[in-house]
C-alpha cells in the first residue's frame, strides 16, 4: 500500500467498507420521505421572544431578546443529519446486546 499525496480527494465509498451496517442502513432509509414529514418541524419559526429588565447607567429598561425570525437562509444541520446522528449513538448500543 502506496501513500499518495491525493488521499484526501478519493470519494468516501473507496475510503469506508460499504457492507458496514451504518452504510447499509443509510442507503434503505427512505429519506425523501423522512425529510418530507420533518420539514415543518425544523422549519425556522417566529419567536416571541424574552422580555429582560436591565440596569443600566441611565436607569432600568426592558430589553426584549431573541425576537423574531432567525435571519439566516438555511438550518444549522440538514435534516438527514439531525435524523441519522441518534443512530451513531443507538446503534453501537444495539449491536453489542445480539
Amino acid at each position: 500500500m502506496s501513500i499518495t499525496a491525493d488521499f484526501f480527494r478519493h470519494c468516501i465509498d473507496q475510503m469506508i467498507d460499504l457492507r458496514h451496517p451504518l452504510p447499509v442502513l443509510a442507503n434503505r432509509m427512505p429519506w425523501r420521505d423522512i425529510v418530507a414529514s420533518l420539514a415543518h418541524l425544523f422549519s425556522r419559526q417566529v419567536c416571541a421572544g424574552k422580555k429582560t429588565e436591565d440596569l443600566d447607567l441611565f436607569g432600568a429598561t426592558e430589553v426584549i431578546a431573541g425576537a423574531g425570525v432567525s435571519k439566516a437562509c438555511r438550518p444549522l444541520l440538514p435534516t438527514r443529519w439531525r435524523v441519522s446522528l441518534p443512530y451513531l449513538f443507538v446503534l453501537p448500543i444495539v449491536l453489542t446486546l445480539k
